[in-house]
């Protein structure tokens, strides 16, 4: 069990929230109710307003007293009603690279003929979510990412202080999803490898220099030679490219082994792993990973791709 996991089921304990599968109906037992500042200042109105009557013996301070009282008391039912019975629905996050915001896809059904309004959903960033009778709505809710692997997503508050925003509902949630964190790819643009420095069969090398033959061409990067940029391309209004060149000695084929990938220390490895998967793809390669727990074969396409980014996330 990681350190996520575990601070989460922590959470989950002490506040006695529990994970949440599918779909929740929020009910009584899940939202609490609190005055706002607003809300304690007409209270303390009411109560001085209760004093000045009982010290003048005045039926019209009473009557404004009792009418502010009922108000106030009624308000906390309103309040309730504008979260009680609405249906969350948690769905499939995306994965992403680590530095990346993560997008955890909220659905949010009104299943009565009561419009909702002035909802705010909260995870790091809040937003504001009104619903009519019988409706429903999809909001992304953002979760930076600082680490690769998984990210649990974060408690998620869903209140509201309508109608007159002396009382906060609200609801907190627990839901279990988690979105895949890969590693952020590294900035420099580093030639694929080549094992112990020699060519082998079913590997790639190629020339930054651009002095090998041409074998295509790739989005531009940071770093990148002048020379290497393809300017006919630009000047024709297709974007800043960067064109690759291949070993004539060589295949389309290339294996990205950990051993032999440069860096300090692992983290940096597995970054300049995800760059080269990322530019192998991106240039049509057949590549395979090799990793020291595990290895991934020669392929292609957005599965295999996929594939090797989990297996550097997760490694």
């Amino acid at each position: 069990m990681d350190i996520n996991t575990l601070s989460v089921k922590i959470r989950q304990f002490l506040l006695r929230n529990q994970p949440i599968t599918g779909t929740i109906q929020l009910n009584r037992r899940g939202i609490y109710i609190l005055p706002t500042a607003s809300g304690i200042t007409l209270l303390f109105t009411i109560g001085l307003l209760g004093l000045m009557g009982l010290m003048d013996n005045n039926n019209l301070i009473y009557f404004l007293g009792f009418l502010l009282f009922s108000v106030f008391f009624i308000t906390i039912l309103h309040t309730y009603r504008n979260l009680a019975g609405l249906e969350l629905h948690m769905g499939y996050a995306k994965p992403v690279f680590a530095g990346e915001s993560a997008g955890f896809m909220l659905t949010i059904t009104n299943p009565y003929r009561q419009s909702r309004s002035g909802l705010t959903a909260s995870l790091e960033d809040s937003v504001q979510i009104d619903l009519a009778a019988n409706a429903s709505k999809t909001i992304t809710l953002l979760c930076s990412t600082h680490r690769r692997g998984w990210l649990f997503m974060p408690k998620l508050v869903l209140a509201g202080r309508f109608p007159l925003g002396i009382f906060r509902a609200w609801s907190p949630l627990y839901f279990v999803s988690k979105v895949l964190v890969y590693p952020a790819p590294a900035t420099s643009a580093l030639p694929f490898p080549v094992n112990a420095g020699q060519p082998t069969q079913g590997q790639q090398r190629l020339d930054p220099q651009g002095r090998d033959d041409y074998n295509g061409v790739r989005p531009y990067q940071a770093g990148d030679p002048l020379r290497q940029i393809h300017w006919q391309a630009y000047a024709k209004g297709q974007g800043l490219v960067s064109k690759i060149y291949a070993n004539s000695i060589s295949t389309s084929q290339l294996w990205l082994d950990y051993d032999f990938t440069p860096g300090r220390h692992c983290e940096e490895r597995l970054s300049q792993l995800c760059r080269w998967v990322i530019d192998a793809e991106q240039a049509g390669l057949s590549y395979g990973l090799q990793l020291p727990s595990r290895s991934i074969a020669l392929g292609t396409g957005p599965s295999h791709y996929a594939a090797c980014l989990e297996a550097l996330a997760l490694f």
